[in-house]
């Protein structure tokens, strides 16, 4: 018996998750944890119940596990009615319920299935046998992804609790080709002021782990942390169908949840996270980069309408113009450089500053190798050679006024855009000229003029760092204050409009630029 999906996920533009967890009644874990966070993430939350608790913040009194059959017809009832997107499971308390959950799985299929193992109690006392045990491995071969923590890993893969981020890697990296199927890494309870998560698919080593970094938040709030992460992550991945992204996701938002925890004032033991903490200011319900590329639209549109960028797909740009592009690149590079060398600088923790310290690196390095080959060749020019144009230093004057103004947040946000619409350009120009839109009327075949120039564009290494600059961005924009989050607006719709003025710039301040009118002020350009 498969979910009703087929018939009906096409109709809901908001999916359908189901958590089959343990029941808390203080509402700070277990299924009523997962309502909310599914809810929070943008899903419809449904629940079955394995098991019904006595506990509050101090710990669990009693345990209530309704029979295995009943449990079943929970699963059909939903099953048979409700289009399933995503399935989180938590508590299953016996070997009986995950047999049964194991079954239901094989029968209704759904596409995203996130097990959360719980194993091992906060006060490290196992909470399943041994045949338990077993039964939940096996049920996790069914599973997308597995989300145990330290205790519970070390119980997977039958091995001594990890002491050290790489020992848990390690054994992270073991589950993953054991059960066949991707395995999320928590660092929350290792000792460190950092709290780093790793997403490692079967076959991956675990240098090659695909790392989310992110600091110990310092509350003693965090009852509930692991239904939570794992019914986000579930949710998110029903939404937006990326794994890396829904586990970036859910960790930006449980942070905040722990960050928020405090305003909360349940029980006198380990409270629950702050779930819905973006709902105390409408502007965190999206993510500074949803609300920058979104107010961005019209000038991200009118980028890729340019002559320059037109010219570079068809293979028709003037020479002299791309030379001058080059040039003022180049100039460009250097200043900016040292603006990134300042967000190191003022970067809260290590992981940035060696962010944006190595991004200022390949400023002087890698990219500036690559306009010396570009200009010795088009231009005769060596690299930081000529005057710096008005646009150029219209925009490197911004910046360093941002970046003299103190806010890391704001300065972060203003450089960006040079990350972000650069790549979109990239992804633009490669998009068109794969297409065959870099045929001009009268072409008759030959080499593209600009064909090694716009394989550039297809760097993993800067489409990588893009995405960690965005992820630094939206993190800065979540502790800033109600005017930092206004600043940091303003600064990205700047530079995204001198990102804009520097792909025209060749037009309007090239060697083949018509002569302009002696009133027109550089600042008119700019507007």
């Amino acid at each position: 018996m498969e979910t009703a999906r087929a018939s009906r996920s096409s109709r809901s533009r908001i999916p359908n998750i189901l958590s089959i967890a343990g029941s808390d009644p203080s509402g700070g874990a277990g299924i009523q944890a997962d309502i909310k966070s599914i809810s929070a993430g943008g899903g419809y939350a449904m629940a079955v119940v394995t098991a019904l608790t006595a506990q509050n913040t101090l710990g669990v009194t009693g345990v209530h596990t309704p029979p295995v059959a009943f449990l079943r017809q929970q699963l059909d009832a939903v099953a048979g009615d409700v289009a399933i997107d995503a399935v989180k499971i938590g508590m299953l308390g016996s070997a009986g319920i995950a047999r049964c959950v194991a079954e239901w799985l094989d029968d209704a299929r759904p596409p995203v299935v996130v097990l959360d193992p719980v194993m091992v109690a906060t006060s490290g006392a196992r909470l399943l046998d041994d045949d338990a045990v077993r039964a939940v491995v096996d049920l996790a071969r069914r599973a997308s992804l597995v989300t145990p923590n330290i205790a519970e890993l070390a119980v997977l893969v039958g091995a001594g609790q990890a002491r050290s981020w790489p020992e848990a890697l390690e054994q992270g990296s073991a589950l993953a080709e054991q059960l066949g199927t991707s395995v999320l890494v928590k660092g929350g309870h290792l000792p460190g002021e950092r709290c780093p998560d790793a997403l490692l698919v079967p076959g991956t080593d675990a240098a090659d782990a695909l790392v989310f970094d992110g600091r110990r938040v310092g509350t003693t709030n965090t009852h509930g942390t692991g239904c939570s992460l794992s019914s986000a992550i579930a949710t998110r991945q029903a939404v937006g169908g990326d794994w890396s992204q829904a586990v970036r996701e859910a960790k930006f938002w449980l942070e905040g949840a722990l960050e928020a925890a405090d305003l909360l004032d349940v029980g006198n033991g380990s409270g629950p996270v702050h779930h819905f903490h973006s709902a105390q200011d409408p502007r965190m319900l999206q993510r500074f980069t949803d609300l920058a590329w979104r107010d961005t639209a019209a000038i991200r549109g009118e980028i890729l309408g340019l002559g320059f960028v037109a010219g570079m797909i068809r293979g028709s740009l003037p020479a002299a113009d791309f030379a001058y592009y080059l040039q003022q690149d180049a100039l460009y590079l250097r200043e900016y450089s040292g603006v990134l060398a300042r967000a190191a600088a003022m970067a809260p923790s290590e992981d940035e500053q060696l962010f944006w310290l190595a991004s200022a690196t390949s400023c002087l390095r890698t990219e500036a190798e690559l306009h010396r080959t570009w200009l010795a060749r088009e231009t005769g020019f060596r690299f930081g050679e000529g005057a710096a144009g008005p646009v150029t230093r219209a925009y490197c004057d911004h910046l360093a006024a941002v970046a003299a103004r103190g806010s890391y947040a704001e300065l972060v946000a203003a450089v960006l855009p040079c990350f972000w619409l650069y790549a979109a350009v990239g992804d633009h120009v490669q998009e068109k000229v794969r297409e065959g839109d870099h045929q001009e009327p009268g072409h008759h075949g030959g080499d593209h003029p600009y064909a090694e120039w716009i394989a550039t564009y297809a760097d993993p290494a800067f489409a990588a760092a893009t995405a960690q600059a965005k992820q630094i961005v939206d993190r800065a924009h979540r502790s800033a204050s109600a005017a930092g989050k206004d600043a940091m607006l303003r600064a990205f719709r700047w530079s995204a409009v001198y990102e804009r003025d520097f792909f025209d710039a060749p037009r309007v301040h090239g060697p083949g630029a018509a002569p302009r009118p002696a009133d027109l002020r550089e600042d008119a350009v700019l507007a």
